[in-house]
């Protein structure tokens, strides 16, 4: 059995694939790139997780816009050398034993194997990079261990209604996992599937009867090596419902908050959430912070404002304008008389020196932020937009269908401004 003092544990992170579903957000970015919270972007979470937790030595696997994401993680994660810790981006790569990209999740774990046994592990942590949580994963290393289990997969229970939108997992009353079902069709019965009573927690809701994976998992390094011996691909799919009959595998309850944020829709709830008294993801803990790059900007100016459950990142200045239920981010400038509704302004990567706006308004472009008198409602601004003064987005009323509009794009009543876009006075979305 292995000891604390002998063990040895890499953190991988998954970057996802071309993140269609947060399109337009992923359009120049990957998944994890995706700012949230103001200053943050979404890696910072599970990265953040690992730190925490004491688990230093940390990769992030992507291969679709994976610029963005080697710039902030550059940024911002810079080990000292008394730590032996990392964060390295291991986009997918021609080698002479591989030349395609990678084919899922369990294919890119694989395919990196000649990195991974260099720092000879002797257990992988395997993350998502688009999940909103915080997980103490030393205890979760902890009950592994004792579990004696090969794998252990984390587990969050949820009604039948949203069972369909995940692994399944059957449990016996020792915690094992018995068997694994993926996504099961809102029709069939899996009354067999419930949670077994004498696992249930008092804290736990009676409607909430199964266990869905949450993709976080535990494996043995000679297991995973083992179970990824072969040409399947995909974790969910084909790992582990064949390590389910070939090893012990046991389940972790999770019953902390977590949000899957893979959608234009989750992504906007999950965010302006946080604009809540009482917020179901909580930034503010000192002794387990969520780690990003360190700016150095100056404190948000706030010229007469009226702001109302709000956040306002650093660098700001917003002037004799009224905001509610929104996110400011980074260097966001708003001029006067807006008026924000359910907004979130991803910022700008610089501020804008008086030469650019002399160019700005020889060329009549709008400098970067928002013009003044523009109302705004129900909206994702991307990071270095440039909307002209006297604007209204979505004031009207009007519906759009989701997809490209041209000036912005449409999903679910949410109108998404694109990074860089160009918004000429007047217009009216």
């Amino acid at each position: 059995m292995t000891t604390e003092k002998d063990l040895r544990v890499l953190a991988i992170i998954l970057g996802g694939g071309k993140g269609t579903r947060l399109y337009p957000l992923t359009k120049e970015r990957s998944k994890p790139a995706v700012p949230f919270g103001g200053k943050y972007r979404i890696v910072d979470i599970p990265i953040s997780n690992c730190i925490n937790s004491g688990f230093k030595k940390i990769y992030l696997l992507t291969q679709f816009n994976s610029a963005s994401l080697h710039l902030h993680i550059i940024n911002s994660y810079n080990f000292d050398r008394f730590s032996r810790g990392f964060v390295e981006i291991l986009a997918a790569e021609q080698t002479l034993e591989h030349s395609g990209w990678y084919e899922g999740t369990a294919d890119a774990v694989r395919k990196n194997f000649g990195h991974f046994k260099a720092q000879r592990p002797t257990h992988y942590i395997i993350l998502s990079g688009d999940q909103l949580y915080r997980m103490d994963l030393k205890e979760f290393m902890d009950q592994h261990l004792s579990s004696g289990a090969n794998i252990t997969i984390a587990a969050k229970a949820v009604n039948r209604e949203d069972a369909s939108g995940f692994g399944i997992m059957q449990v016996d009353k020792t915690n094992n996992i018995t068997a694994f079902m993926e996504k099961p069709a809102k029709d069939l019965n899996i009354d067999d599937w419930k949670i077994p009573e004498d696992m249930r927690t008092p804290d736990l809701p009676a409607n909430l009867e199964y266990l869905a994976s949450m993709g976080i998992y535990i494996f043995d390094a000679d297991t995973m090596e083992e179970m990824l011996d072969n040409e399947f691909n995909d974790f969910g799919k084909e790992i582990i419902p064949m390590a389910i009959k070939e090893k012990k595998v046991a389940s972790y309850i999770f019953n902390g908050y977590w949000e899957d944020i893979g959608t234009i829709k989750s992504f906007y709830e999950a965010t302006l959430d946080l604009t809540n008294p009482v917020p179901n993801f909580n930034f503010y803990d000192e002794d387990k912070p969520i780690y990003t790059h360190m700016r150095n900007l100056p404190p948000s100016k706030i010229n007469n404002a009226d702001m109302t459950s709000s956040l306002a990142s650093e660098g700001c200045v917003i002037s004799n304008s009224r905001i509610q239920h929104s996110v400011i981010g980074v260097r966001s400038i708003i001029n006067e008389g807006c008026d924000f509704n359910g907004v979130i302004m991803m910022g700008a990567d610089s501020y804008e020196n008086d030469e650019n706006k002399k160019y700005n308004k020889r060329h009549k472009l709008p400098n970067i932020g928002i013009g003044k008198n523009c109302k705004i409602n129900k909206a994702i601004i991307d990071k270095n937009a440039r909307i002209g003064e006297n604007c209204c987005i979505n004031i009207s009323g009007k519906h759009y269908d989701d997809g490209d509009h041209g000036l912005f794009y449409s999903a679910d009543g949410i109108i998404v401004i694109r990074k860089g876009a160009v918004i000429p006075d007047g217009t009216v979305i």
